[in-house]
């Protein structure tokens, strides 16, 4: 199993900045895509950011130049930030850090929310 926590998140005005951590740990050798979601009301996940264990990270069209995602791997697990940058009201939204492992497995986080007021 994979356990995932989050941080970050919160209320912010439009044109500011957020800054979102998520720590993974457990069998995180297993994982091969990590990643940052959000999920709007009534609406399915969506995919924000994310990293595949080659390193290659992609985006959301609508975040493309205002969010990064930034990677690191200790012995005590794998982390992802998610910088936000230039947020938009139409940014909030509840994200999830989330993890595919082998066998196309996904683990989620609790989920955090991101506010931005217009």
């Amino acid at each position: 199993q994979v356990q995932l926590v989050e941080s970050g998140g919160g209320l912010v005005q439009a044109g500011g900045s957020l800054r979102l951590s998520c720590a993974a740990s457990g069998r995180v050798f297993s994982i091969f895509f990590m990643a940052w979601y959000r999920q709007f009301p009534g609406n399915e996940r969506e995919l924000v950011a994310g990293r595949n264990r080659d390193g290659i990270t992609n985006y959301h069209d609508s975040v493309k130049g205002r969010f990064t995602v930034s990677y690191n791997s200790t012995n005590n697990g794998m982390f992802l930030d998610l910088q936000m940058n230039s947020l938009k009201s139409e940014d909030t939204a509840v994200y999830y850090c989330g993890v595919v492992v082998g066998g196309a497995k996904h683990y989620w986080g609790q989920g955090t929310q991101v506010t931005v007021s217009s």
